[in-house]
Order: C-alpha cells, then structure tokens, then sequence
C-alpha cells in the first residue's frame, strides 16, 4: 500500500534530520505518537519472527550437524546477498515510497518461514535446503534493514527523534526477550513445524499493520535523480567526509565482528553448561534483558550530554562482559554476563542510531542507511561466520576469549583513529560532523 505523505513541509535544511520542533500541541512523549505507536507494533511482530527464527534454525542446523561450521554457515548464506544488494536497496529507498518496500521485505521474510516450516516436515534437502532459504531471507533483510531506519524519521519530529530512536530500539530488544525463550520451548515442544508457522504468521501480521503507519515528514524526492553511480558515490562520499557517521559505523562493525559470541550459544548451551535448548534460548534472552531495560529507561529519560565518551565507554564494558562469559562455566554467572552485555549494547545502540539519524539529510537517508546495515550485517552475520570458524579452529572458548580482547582493542583504537567521535558531546553537534 502507497505511503500516506501529507502536505507537511520539508525541513528547512537539507542537513536536518526532520522538521526542528514538533508540530504545536504536539506532545513531548514519543509514545503519545500515534503514527509512532503503530510503526513500533507492526514492527513487534516482525523482530518476534526474526528472533524465533534465529534461534530455531541454529539449534536445528547444529542439532543435524554437530559441526561448529555449520553455524558459520548460517550467518554467511544471509550475509553474502546482503552484501549484494544493500547499496541498490539504499539507493532504491532513498528514490521511492519506503513503506511499501518495507511491506513487500517482511512478506518475502513469511514466505521465506513458510518453506522452512515445510523443510521441517515435509522436505528432504536438508541442511542445504536451510541455507538456501536463508540466501533468500537474505536478500529480504537487504531491503527491510535500511527502509526500517530511514522510515523512522519521517514518522516522529525531529524534537522526538532520540526518544524514538531508545524506544524502537527498547522494543526490538524487549521483543527479542520473548522470541529466543519461546523459539527454544517451542522447538523442544514441536519442533521445527510448530516454530516456522509462527514465524510466517507473524512476518504477515507485520506486513497487514504497516498499512496504518502515517508518513508525515518525508522530503521531497528529487524529480530528475542522477545517474547510479552518481547516486552511489554521493553517499559514499559524505560518508567518508562525516568522521562521526563513519567512526559510528565502523566501530560496530569492528567490535560486534570480532567479539559477538551469539554464534557460539549453542555450543556453550551444550557442551560447556549442559543446559539443552530451554537454557540456549535463556542465554539469547538475557542479553534482551539488559537491552530492553537500558532501552526502557533512555526511552522514558533520554540524555544528550557527552554521548561521544559514553558511547566509546558502552562498547568497552561490552567487550569485558563477553570476556567473562567466555570464561564461565556457571550457568547463573553466564547469564548475568550477557545481562550486562546486553545493557552496555542498548546504550551503544542508542548513540550510534541518533548520532547517524541527527548526522544524514532525509534524501540521503536510504544510502547511508544501507551502508549502515552493510556494517551491521557484517557485524552479525559474518561475526557469526568469524565465530563458527574460530571455534573449529580454536575451540569455542579460546575463539570467544580472543574475539573479546579483539573488541577492547577495537575501542581503544578508535578512540585514537576517531577523535570527533570521541569529543561529540550533544547529538545536535553531530548534525555538521
């Protein structure tokens, strides 16, 4: 369904984020937003699928396998399009309607649950006919990672802008509380059948709810664009020539690459704390917490003072966290590390998406964006492949030992590398930078 894009005006700078203040009588809580409200449900039931799903279809693959490749394998066959078609995808989103490319990514994510419920029961490729369709939910994340981030501005004002930045966040990770807990129960209880079906129920529920998402503060599109690679280079370029926008994004691609353990979950949860699938989807929720009670609280009390440090300090804490769980052997102390990780990420997920949403013009959003996500898919997916191979190399231990430190001296560098970055202080001051 078309975008609903009222008659409201452009903001006054091409370098602004959305219109400066909010509308009179508008309220200063964001979750008083109705167009905001809606966005954040649709995408509730989306990020419930993509959670269960996640965690379903590494413990399946590694149920069928028993090879920490394997898992390798799953962040790479969603990876590699990823790679492929997120520029093409930014500079599509950045050329036409963003929601109806964010509907039709979320139906090809039910369509894609509804072949690995079939698999699961019906099929007979196996564990290749997992990675196949995983290639093509590949290539839906391709389009609905950067529409979803440069959607978001043209719902809320910019006065809202770093509320709703904590609080879609908040959701996204309370959501991915729930998801890995009931992916795990869910597939003890019927397996693969059962957990596929919610999956594809709840991408097509997302994609219904869309419709009723108000776009209110979209900038005009260009009317005589310029050639691709034009296009592709002019965000490249502001990219290179913005050290904060570009620092940001790379140190999460860096940091999460080199020392996310999410991909080696299922090997802790069976063979290193003995806790079967109910305890796997426990380890992935307790990061959730942490990040949805940091989310909750910079949603309700947002700050917007030495956002630079702090950021760079959230990572650092997150690197420490991960050390400890690497090294533990307890259940409950597992936890409480990935408990702090996961509050230490939230934090750093609340700067770096205000600061590149405060740093990029709206027309420039669907680039840049993607490129972001590019980083970001590279932190996860291919950081899941860094983390399969490190442990059949190493073992899982060492691999996650070593791909902690990795993340403290990526800090530690950046700091160095990226010293406007490091001093921002208000997100306002990134809008030059």
């Amino acid at each position: 369904m078309p975008a609903a894009v009222d008659s409201s005006p452009p903001p006054s700078s091409p370098s602004s984020a959305s219109p400066a203040a909010a509308p009179p009588g508008t309220s200063t809580s964001v979750y008083r937003h109705g167009g905001f409200l809606s966005f954040l449900t649709a995408r509730l039931v989306a990020v419930i699928a993509t959670q269960v799903q996640a965690v379903v279809v590494a413990w399946q693959v590694y149920d069928l396998t028993r090879q920490p490749l394997a898992l390798a394998w799953v962040g790479l066959a969603q990876f590699l399009p990823m790679l492929v078609l997120l520029l093409p995808a930014g500079d599509l989103i950045d050329r036409v309607s963003r929601k109806p490319i964010l509907a039709c990514s979320w139906a090809l994510g039910a369509v894609c649950s509804a072949l690995l419920w079939w698999l699961s029961g019906h099929g007979h490729a196996g564990v290749n006919g997992i990675y196949a369709v995983l290639v093509l939910f590949g290539c839906s994340r391709a389009f609905s990672g950067p529409a979803l981030q440069s959607l978001l501005p043209q719902i809320v004002p910019r006065a809202q802008l770093a509320q709703a930045v904590a609080a879609n966040s908040m959701l996204m990770r309370g959501a991915a509380i729930g998801g890995p807990f009931v992916g795990g129960v869910l597939y003890a209880l019927g397996g693969g059948e059962l957990t596929y079906a919610l999956c594809a129920v709840c991408f097509a529920l997302g994609t219904l709810l869309l419709a009723r998402v108000a776009v209110a503060y979209a900038a005009p599109r260009p009317q005589h664009p310029a050639p691709m690679w034009q296009r592709f280079g002019a965000g490249i370029g502001f990219i290179r020539s913005r050290p904060i926008v570009l620092g940001t994004i790379s140190l999460d691609l860096f940091a999460v690459l080199l020392g996310g353990v999410v991909a080696l979950l299922p090997i802790y949860a069976q063979e290193v704390l003995h806790v079967g699938p109910q305890g796997l989807g426990a380890l992935r929720s307790a990061m959730a917490i942490g990040e949805v009670g940091a989310g909750l609280y910079l949603s309700l009390r947002p700050f917007d003072r030495h956002v630079g440090r702090t950021m760079f300090a959230a990572v650092a804490v997150f690197g420490v966290a991960n050390l400890v769980f690497s090294l533990s052997t307890l259940f409950w102390l597992s936890f409480a590390a990935l408990l702090v990780a996961g509050a230490a990420d939230m934090v750093s997920v609340y700067i770096r998406g205000a600061l590149v949403q405060f740093s990029t013009p709206d027309e420039m959003r669907g680039r840049v964006n993607a490129v972001n996500m590019l980083f970001i898919g590279s932190s996860n997916e291919l950081g899941e492949f860094r983390a399969g191979t490190s442990a059949a190399w190493l073992g899982a231990v060492p691999a996650a030992v070593l791909g902690s430190v990795c993340t403290l001296a990526v800090v530690a560098g950046w700091m160095a590398w990226f010293r406007p970055l490091r001093e921002v202080d208000r997100f306002e001051d990134a809008t030059g930078g």
